[in-house]
This record gives structure tokens, sequence and C-alpha cells, in this order.
């Protein structure tokens, strides 16, 4: 129960080259959603240019023009032993929030360039995720004591500064080493003596940290930086994590499945009264590791979109090619936990819940170090759900000192606390529901999405 100048990246990216469409009817109320803006910059920014009401069968139909490219932040092949982050960060196109802001003002909308990131926002903003989430009136009172974990690999230099940017940005309290709110240490504690920096981990780190602020702004953030991306050091910083006296541990990362992961389950995760997420993976159907970790909530990513439903938005499985989109599926070494119920797969099975993933209807980050998309950016990949997902539990309340919290939404499954996702699939498979979503439990995005926090309490 609940208590109720800039180094080179090592890991350089590669740049996906296909494109994301996202469709008309998923925007037929758009003009009554603002998206992306918090409640400091809401109403300067939603004032429309011209006074002509502009029809939801325009902004719809602009809207239904959204496409973009993106690269991945680190680098998506690592070795064996090595995990990599799983940002995705858009390079070019338009994303769903500037085409539905251009449509709104009476504009052309904007272009998100190569390595030439914006001055404002062009992905959704905590006003959005805590809209899509049920999470408004949680956010607001809820989190205060609790402290969020955000395990990375490497130094970003500038965390506490960007931060201090994107909360700034959206009215949210200051969050500092100052004011307590925030701290930074190595895998061993140091605050001193801390990792390489890196700027492709820069960048997951800022994603981390900015979502984080926008689900739980209440909440004290500890980012602990491994030395390197090995899943050794990785793990390190996650027992570091907790001893430090978080409840709620981010990860952000993954690498292929091994026989070592059941070591590793033992060394690193597994840690009772403590909620950990990982996401699920951006590489479309498989299994990655520690997703596949029976200690951990394995969480999925999703396709999120304004709609004229009574939520008022949509969620589909994320996917973008078959190499591209959530990870999903039955490991082949970690065994499955006592409150996973599905029947064909006999081991772990991946994911338990989900959150928005998806590059193009993706979130708003600010990074400022190295030389890749400075400012403003907008993100995806699972590296978005799983700290988001963290951030839902740390809403809910400390759990209970015995407690696996990854089996809470399961208690919850098939009611109103989790949205159902029941369309979309992320590759092919053998079994349906691997990678198939569908009415209940399927891989690619677990239970659903959070609606309010009931599901993330035991």
């Amino acid at each position: 129960m609940r208590t109720a100048p800039p180094t080179t990246s090592t890991n350089r990216s590669t740049t996906h080259t296909s494109w994301r469409r996202i469709g008309a009817s998923a925007f037929a109320t758009a003009a009554l959603v603002i998206g992306g803006l918090g409640t400091a910059v809401h109403a300067s920014a939603s004032t429309p240019v011209t006074s002509k009401a502009v029809s939801a069968k325009a902004i719809a139909a602009q809207v239904a023009k959204a496409h973009v490219k993106y690269t991945s932040q680190c680098d998506a092949t690592p070795k064996k032993g090595y995990a990599s982050c799983n940002a995705l960060r858009v390079t070019s196109g338009t994303t769903a929030f500037q085409e539905e802001q251009a449509a709104k003002k009476g504009i052309a909308p904007k272009t998100v360039k190569p390595n030439a990131a914006s001055a404002t926002p062009t992905g959704y903003g905590p006003s959005d995720l805590q809209s899509a989430y049920g999470l408004t009136d949680a956010a607001s009172s809820n989190g205060s004591g609790e402290t969020i974990a955000i395990v990375d690999a490497y130094d970003d230099p500038n965390a506490e500064a960007d931060l201090a940017t994107y909360r700034s940005y959206y009215g949210l309290s200051a969050c500092t080493t100052a004011n307590g709110c925030f701290s930074k240490v190595s895998q061993t504690g140091s605050t001193t003596s801390l990792p390489t920096a890196d700027s492709g981990w820069a960048g997951e780190i800022s994603l981390d940290l900015d979502m984080a602020s926008a689900i739980c702004p209440n909440c004290n953030i500890l980012l602990v930086e491994a030395k390197s991306s090995s899943m050794a050091n990785l793990g390190t910083a996650v027992n570091r994590a907790v001893t430090k006296g978080a409840k709620f541990v981010s990860n952000s990362y993954g690498g292929s499945e091994s026989s070592s992961d059941t070591s590793y389950d033992s060394s690193y995760f597994n840690h009772a009264g403590v909620a950990i997420t990982v996401s699920a993976g951006d590489e479309g159907y498989g299994a990655e590791y520690p997703a596949a970790s029976k200690y951990v909530t394995a969480v999925g990513g999703t396709k999120l979109s304004t709609s004229s439903n009574s939520r008022g938005w949509t969620e589909s499985v994320w996917n973008t090619s078959s190499t591209e989109g959530t990870g999903s599926g039955c490991s082949s070494y970690d065994a499955k936990p006592t409150w996973q119920t599905d029947t064909s797969c006999s081991k772990r099975m991946i994911s338990d819940v989900s959150a928005v993933a998806d590059p193009a209807t993706g979130v708003s980050v600010y990074d400022s170090y190295g030389s890749d998309g400075t400012g403003w950016n907008t993100y995806g990949g699972t590296s978005a759900s799983a700290p988001i997902i963290a951030s839902v539990y740390a809403l809910a309340g400390t759990p209970g000192s015995s407690d696996y919290p990854a089996k809470y939404p399961y208690a919850a499954a098939g009611t109103s606390a989790l949205n159902d996702v029941t369309s979309g699939s992320n590759g092919s498979c053998t079994t349906s529901y691997f990678c198939t979503a569908k009415s209940g439990y399927d891989g690619p995005t677990g239970w659903g999405t959070p609606e309010g926090i009931d599901a993330f309490t035991g």
C-alpha cells in the first residue's frame, strides 16, 4: 500500500528519413485546443492574429499536413553490455503543434530546420500533457516532498540552467540547487567529480528533466549521471538514486537482451518500494533490456492527437516504419512477474503502460549544450514516455515499502483510470497482441495510458 564549449558526442546519431503524417480526422476540433502553453503564457500566445474565426475543418486540414524527420540522440546500435538512449529529436518538417498554431493565426506554419532549434516551443508543453492524461488537478496539488530520479549516461553541464529556462517559460516554480529542488550527482554520489560531457546524452537529459517538470512540477528532481552507457554503470547509477532516497526512478535507455539480464536484475533493479520506469525502445517490435526486467514498469509509446471525443485526445500505437516505433515483445530471459497474466508469453511481456512517444506529436524540450539543436526542440521516443510515467507515480504518492509498483496498473486494468489504446501496431508478429493494439492488454501500449493517478497507487 502507498502512504498516499561543447564536446563531440561519442554516440553520434543516425537520421531517420521516413516522414510521419498526421491524419486529419484526429484534429476535427483542434480549434478548441491550445497546444504546448503553460499558465504563464497561455493567454497571450493563444490569441489569433486575425479577427476572422478559423473553422475546425480548416484547422484540421492544415494539421493533416504535419510531417517531421528526426534523429536518434545516441548510438542506435550499442555494443553488447551497453545501452542507447531512446530520445528522438525532430530535425525538420512541421509538427502537429506548429500546424495547429499556424492555422489559428492564419499564417503559414514555421518549420524545424536541421540542427537549428526554434526560439519558442514547437511541441506539446505541460498543460497539454496534464490535460491529455487527466493530471491537471494532481499536478497542481500533489508531489511536494517526493523526489524523481533521472538516470542517464555522461554529463550535461547545462542541465540546471536549461531546466530553469523550461520551467520559467511555462510558468512553473523554480527548481534549483539553491532551493533544494534540483540536485545532480555522479554514479558515485559526487557533486563535483562528474562524467565526461556528451552532447547526445545531454539532449536526453534535458528531455527527461523537462518531462518530470511537466507532469510533477512540485516534485524534487535528482539527476544521476553514469560515467558511461554500460549496463553496469547505468545500473550503479540506479542504485545510487535509490540510496539517495528517490522512490521514483526513470530510465530512458535500453539495449539488446542477453543472458546477463537476470544478474543485472538482482544487482540493479530489484528495489521494493521504488517505482522504476524504463523505456520500451524505439525500433519497433522487439524486446529490450532493462524494459524486460520483472522489477520495472516497462513503458511503451503512443501517437497523441487532439480529438472531438469527451477526453479531448486520442491515442494509437506509435509506429513510423517497420524499424521506427515503440518497442514491445516477449522476453527471452526474464521471468514473468506474478501480476502479469497474459497467456501467450511464458516470460516477461513488454509493455505495462504507455504515454506519448511519436516525434510528430512530440514534446517541447529546451537544450543548450552541444552543436546540435541548441534551444527549443521537439522530442519523441519512449525516452519521453518513461519519465512521464515515473512522474505520474510520483503524483500518486510514495509506494508501499514492500511493493513493486509495476503491479499497480494491473490492479486498475479495464477501469476508467487508464485510457485503453486499441488501434495501431509496431510491426509483424506471430502472436497478434505482441505487436498490435486491442481492447485490454497488448504489448505496444500495455494496459493503456494514465487517466489521472488512480492506476499508479497501491
